[in-house]
């Protein structure tokens, strides 16, 4: 009987900020999403640690984590606003909507450092794809990089 490694959970690796290739290594320096003492809570690993998976595929590949981003705010706006209604309700008559919408925007900031993280997570898994075989193929540079603008943007 031949031992099969467990294939790693998408949802699982992409919550916890691991490299889509190998769903084993930590994409984010830091494992703390308010580590702001030293601004490090959003510098990335160049390579994938693990597998050595280059993190920035090209110039501005992360701008479009701003539109998954505003999903992920929307998403869970309504949900708090679901929650809200079925714990406490809303009437015309009392101000519970700007208690909600107080409530909502306190959270929206607090959690706005690991939402941006899973956002970049998510982005880059949707462009890198799991190798079950990671072991024994080697990471491949995109082909549309250019090293001499790393880090420009």
């Amino acid at each position: 009987m031949s031992e099969e490694k467990n294939r790693p959970s998408y949802l699982l690796s992409v919550l916890r900020n691991r490299c889509p290739r190998c769903r084993e290594g930590h994409i984010f320096q830091s494992k703390n999403p308010y580590a702001f003492k030293h601004n490090r809570f959003m510098k990335m690993h160049e390579r994938c640690p693990v597998c050595g998976q280059i993190t920035d595929i090209e110039v501005g590949f992360y701008y479009g984590t701003g539109f998954v981003s505003y999903g992920i705010t929307v998403l869970f706006s309504v949900a708090t606003f679901v929650v809200w209604w079925l714990i406490f309700g809303f009437s015309i008559n009392d101000n519970s909507v700007f208690w909600w919408l107080g409530v909502n925007a306190v959270l929206l900031i607090a959690l706005q450092p690991a939402f941006m993280r899973f956002s970049r997570t998510l982005w880059l898994s949707w462009f890198v794809k799991y190798d079950p075989d990671w072991e024994h193929h080697e990471a491949t540079d995109p082909e549309r990089i250019v090293k001499e603008q790393m880090g420009n943007w």
